[in-house]
């Protein structure tokens, strides 16, 4: 098991879960807080910008999709360019990693400004291992 998410109405309860889980020998290190813009957490572990972003979900989907686009580009300027495909290997070998690139490049704006639907929702709290 990966992690453990709770939706909780409010932070009193959130509290009650942090204790719960502390008894049952997870550490403090491995608690994190996520919670509804503008709550106060006061004492409760507050989780980093990347646990809170949608930054690294982001960057899964754009790598793959900016890949096979790349791939796709590489293919069609070999059709549009005959004399490129004695050269084929040359064309579409860095073409997949270049539209992964850019893929990421374009992606991660959105992902570090984006956040999780759950965060909206309440509370959710995600013991790592």
């Amino acid at each position: 098991m990966r992690r453990l998410y709770f939706l909780v109405p409010d932070t009193q309860i959130g509290r009650k879960v942090v204790d719960e889980l502390l008894l049952a020998h997870v550490e403090w290190k491995h608690i994190h807080v996520v919670a509804k813009r503008g709550t106060p957490l006061e004492d409760l572990p507050e989780a980093s910008f990347l646990q809170k972003s949608d930054l690294i979900p982001a960057m899964l989907r754009a790598v793959p999709i900016g890949g096979a686009t790349g791939v796709l580009c590489g293919l069609v300027a070999l059709v549009l360019e005959p004399a490129l495909v004695v050269a084929g290997g040359a064309v579409l070998l860095p073409s997949s990693p270049a539209g992964g690139g850019i893929g990421a490049a374009a992606r991660l704006p959105l992902g570090a400004l984006g956040h999780d639907a759950h965060r909206d929702q309440g509370y959710f709290f995600t013991p790592a291992p």
